[in-house]
């Protein structure tokens, strides 16, 4: 094929041409695709945070447990303290070193009291945590079942598109090559600039494809006639007469069912 020097303005409407049929080709395989591949992301980000909270639950549980055994351990000491002053009691040789002792009981006693009152409370935060973590888990499996349907129905479209899609991506820049600079600039922006993505257009009915309005007979024959680039003053679209859209549109089916 010409180098893109020697493209005559003919050549460069139809390179435009073809390089917008390929790119609309593509976003139609990415429109099947649609928000799925998003969908997917964002139920792995919750699927993920889903987990790390299910791990710390069940760590805060294991916390809980040791903090338990713990104040048990000290409820122990307590009784085996209160018990060697409750025999020291009866060695004591006056009433200053007997009430010394009763003291030490009492607090002794007192601090069984509270480590009670703490068991308590934690074995009901035990209870509220296995409550929790269970609700937990039950999301955690629907949202991972969830993303596994997710992720088998984006990898089916993904196995029915991708070959296909990667075709087109190859083709795109090989037209895109072809095309100068400036003129390339102009049409990306465009494109960027439409809901559709239709920089390049041809001519309906006296209009733009897709506009309502008149192109003026004069301009139309400006436009048959490809000795110059002409843009739709309503929307600033690239255009180009029927006939040669309807020449590069079957040149491109044929592309396309070669793949």
């Amino acid at each position: 094929m010409a180098t893109t020097k020697e493209l005559s303005v003919e050549d460069k409407l139809r390179a435009l041409y073809d390089l917008q049929l390929i790119d609309t080709r593509i976003d139609e395989i990415r429109n099947v695709r649609g928000e799925l591949p998003l969908e997917v992301e964002d139920l792995e980000d919750e699927v993920a945070g889903l987990s790390t909270r299910l791990e710390k639950l069940q760590q805060d549980l294991v916390t809980i447990e040791e903090s338990i055994k713990t104040k048990k351990n000290n409820v122990d000491d307590h009784q085996i303290a209160i018990k060697r002053y409750t025999e020291q009691q009866k060695e004591v040789r006056n009433n200053r070193e007997f009430n010394s002792l009763t003291k030490e009981i009492e607090f002794q006693e007192l601090e069984i009291q509270l480590a009670e009152k703490q068991i308590k409370e934690l074995k009901a935060s035990i209870e509220h945590k296995k409550e929790v973590i269970a609700s937990s888990k039950e999301k955690l499996d629907e949202k991972t079942n969830h993303l596994k349907h997710k992720k088998s129905e984006l990898s089916d479209i993904m196995a029915e598109t991708q070959k296909e899609e990667a075709f087109l991506i190859e083709k795109s820049a090989e037209y895109e090559a072809l095309i100068e600079d400036r003129l390339l600039a102009a049409y990306k922006r465009i494109r960027s600039s439409v809901r559709n993505g239709l920089a390049v257009v041809s001519i309906e009915r006296g209009a733009s494809a897709g506009s309502f309005f008149t192109i003026p007979p004069q301009t139309q024959v400006e436009i048959a006639s490809r000795k110059k680039i002409i843009t739709d003053e309503h929307s600033g679209r690239i255009l180009v007469d029927t006939v040669l859209a309807d020449e590069e549109k079957e040149k491109m089916e044929q592309l396309f069912s070669n793949m």
